[in-house]
């Protein structure tokens, strides 16, 4: 169940069955534990006209549209050019604004992120003005998993000898760029987990 509704949405199981929280529009719904059953064993009738309940309701997205390549390749570079303009630093401040601050249920699978890593790194490497950008590409990946209900952490690391600064972005065990190019260890000094916070 808890694949099918919005990412502000959680699922809690009560003794009477359970109970959905909309933590957007602060309201809370209920399931018996026969509509719980329908729901996991009945017909596909069945599930479906509970999944149209719950749509009306609001707790459902409809099916997640795939992410494209454009959608990589648009965020890429509007990324970039505000890591150019205003500094990486206030782009970090600003990820509140383009990252919602909730998760949906599930946990992120791990070929899910690594397609997403492929499709980031294919983008990035093809354009002259990215490049392999370690910036662009951790704050990209952040945005587009957040956007999407899944649990990220965006890192920002150092390493001393010779001094270097590098991002990446952690989500389902897979590192959004790698968390250690050239095999050089990078110490995290600032994670980002919740909605820019």
């Amino acid at each position: 169940m808890a694949r099918i509704l919005s990412p502000h949405c959680r699922v809690v199981r009560m003794s009477y069955g359970v109970l959905i929280a909309d933590w957007r529009r602060t309201r809370f719904l209920g399931m018996t534990e026969d509509d719980v059953r329908r729901f996991a064993e009945g017909s596909s009738q069945e599930r479906a006209e509970l999944v149209a309940v719950l749509a009306r309701a609001g707790c459902t997205t409809g099916r997640r549209k795939a992410r494209t390549g454009a959608d990589v390749w648009l965020w890429l570079r509007v990324v970039h050019l505000l890591v150019k303009a205003l500094g990486f630093g206030r782009v970090l401040r600003l990820l509140s604004l383009a990252a919602p601050g909730y998760n949906r249920g599930d946990l992120p699978r791990a070929e899910q992120v690594g397609r997403l890593k492929r499709a980031v790194q294919t983008h990035s490497r093809r354009s002259w003005l990215i490049n392999g950008d370690c910036k662009s590409e951790a704050v990209t990946a952040f945005v587009l998993l957040r956007r999407h209900g899944l649990h990220a952490v965006l890192h920002v690391g150092v390493r001393e000898h010779p001094f270097a600064m590098h991002a990446w972005t952690t989500s389902g065990g897979v590192c959004i760029p790698d968390a250690d190019p050239g095999g050089h260890a990078f110490t995290p000094v600032l994670s980002i987990d919740y909605g820019g916070q």
